[in-house]
């Protein structure tokens, strides 16, 4: 959980939010990936706290694709969730079993109040915790934080009470945006006529 600087947003209720999404992480993956080098999905945040379950939502969604997809890995699922008491231990395996791999890692934040339901793609590594001012690793090449509430007062209270329409809309957008990029970058013709269910 993070507070967002950035201005990289997409409305999560647009009609073309995937497209745009799927266009940006395709434009820092071209700039940043290396040929034969991995790519690890890392999906941050909990179950336990309706806010906090993006990233979780994100992975769980995600899941049933991955394997598809040479040179794709993903951590943080509803089943096992990457949160603030094991994230350290998971960079720690990522950066021992996939050490030259690129991350891309999503994860919940807050923000102004305009911003809710907004989804926010960049560049460089997201700050889990930094909106419950919790003191996390910073990590990730590409990040992507969806605001789901507002920021600046009573933080865990506003996570609990976060509405889980609005989060599972968001992970949908997300999961299927990744699963786009994917598609175009790994195994484009494996499901060149399937649809992202």
């Amino acid at each position: 959980m993070l507070n967002c600087t950035n201005n990289n947003y997409v409305n999560s209720n647009s009609t073309f939010a995937i497209f745009h999404i799927s266009n940006m992480i395709s434009k820092y993956l071209s700039i940043s990936i290396e040929s034969d080098q991995d790519l690890i999905i890392l999906c941050i945040g909990t179950d336990r706290s309706t806010g906090d379950s993006l990233g979780p939502l994100v992975g769980h969604k995600l899941a049933p694709h991955i394997h598809y997809f040479n040179d794709v890995y993903l951590f943080g699922t509803l089943d096992e969730p990457v949160h603030a008491k094991n994230l350290e231990d998971i960079i720690d395996k990522i950066e021992s079993q996939y050490p030259k791999s690129l991350i891309l890692a999503v994860d919940a934040s807050l923000g102004n109040m305009d911003k809710i339901g907004y989804i926010n793609i960049k560049k460089g590594p997201l700050r889990p915790g930094l909106g419950v001012n919790k003191n996390l690793p910073s990590i990730g090449d590409i990040s992507i934080t969806g605001v789901v509430n507002v920021g600046g007062m009573m933080e865990y209270m506003v996570l609990q009470n976060t509405r889980l329409s609005l989060v599972m809309n968001m992970a949908d957008i997300i999961s299927k945006s990744i699963y786009r990029t994917l598609l175009k970058y790994y195994n484009t013709n494996l499901y060149k006529d399937t649809e992202y269910p």
